[in-house]
């Protein structure tokens, strides 16, 4: 039976895809996860009614949130997602023949295994690749705890308004940074300008205020239902200052293919706000 699956990004807003089938129901110790069947974006799920990944979607901020990060580090070698237990932005970073490690910090065993039974063509296998270690629990306690450094942290995280909110804070980007290597970086999800326009701003603040070079990038993910922010932070790299060139000769340095939404051409208009959102963020460039 199909039915019109809406989704409400603040009280005064929905939207939604018609003709909907709902595959799959877990009630985990954690949230409530779907997964559905839609006409417009294949199968996708999602996590207490937020919309998570879609099949038909997922290259565009997947991609986005892991490449220009990635390309802007001389040479990765190891990184840590948080959440991220679908699988796809450790496919992404797989791609980079420099990576050599990937951990994916991920709260609920129940979201991966739902990814390796609906999600195939999302992880497209990452999840049993060798170089990838799924480690359940708290991310929070996994970064206090590590002995490890990373080159790139990537937040494929539920937003702040979710039981991962302390995550998005000052103390535990501190925490983060004792973890990451000289020339680190993370990555992260900010939100729709249209329906987060304050949570973005805190955001960035918090950013700023505790690394040196804060880069935003934008594209327009349909299942999110607008023109969609993240956001590269470092004290070191800056992954907006890449020229094209610089793109083209690090992805074939690193063999990197299969890309469906990221490249050369794309990369600097990435970076490129328009005015209005710029001079409403603070952002100079």
């Amino acid at each position: 039976m199909s039915t019109t699956l809406l989704f409400h990004p603040t009280p005064d807003a929905t939207y939604g895809f018609p003709n909907a089938r709902r595959l799959a129901h877990v009630a985990s110790a954690h949230q409530q996860i779907e997964v559905w069947e839609t006409p417009q974006l294949g199968r996708l799920f999602t996590l207490d009614g937020r919309p998570m990944t879609s099949v038909g979607d997922e290259f565009v901020y997947h991609e986005c949130m892991t490449h220009p990060a990635a390309l802007a580090h001389p040479c990765p070698r190891k990184a840590l997602v948080l959440g991220g237990g679908d699988g796809g932005a450790a496919r992404q970073l797989l791609k980079h023949a420099c990576i050599e490690r990937i951990v994916i910090a991920e709260l609920d065993d129940e979201v991966v295994g739902m990814a390796r039974r609906y999600l195939d063509d999302v992880h497209q296998g990452a999840l049993d690749d060798p170089r990838v270690e799924v480690v359940i629990g708290d991310a929070a306690h996994f970064v206090e705890s590590t002995v490890e450094h990373f080159d790139l942290v990537v937040f494929d995280l539920t937003p702040p308004d979710s039981p991962a909110a302390g995550l998005y804070t000052r103390a535990f980007y501190a925490r983060l940074k004792r973890i990451l290597t000289r020339c680190g970086a993370i990555s992260m999800h900010l939100g729709s300008p249209v329906f987060h326009a304050a949570r973005i701003a805190a955001l960035l603040d918090d950013l700023r205020a505790s690394f040196a070079v804060v880069d935003l990038l934008s594209a327009h993910v349909p299942l999110y239902g607008s023109q969609w922010l993240m956001a590269i932070a470092s004290d070191t790299l800056d992954a907006a200052a890449l020229f094209a060139h610089d793109v083209d000769d690090r992805l074939a340095a690193r063999r990197v293919g299969g890309l469906r939404y990221y490249d050369a051409r794309l990369h600097a208009s990435l970076f490129t706000l328009p005015r209005a959102l710029r001079d409403t963020l603070g952002v100079r460039r």
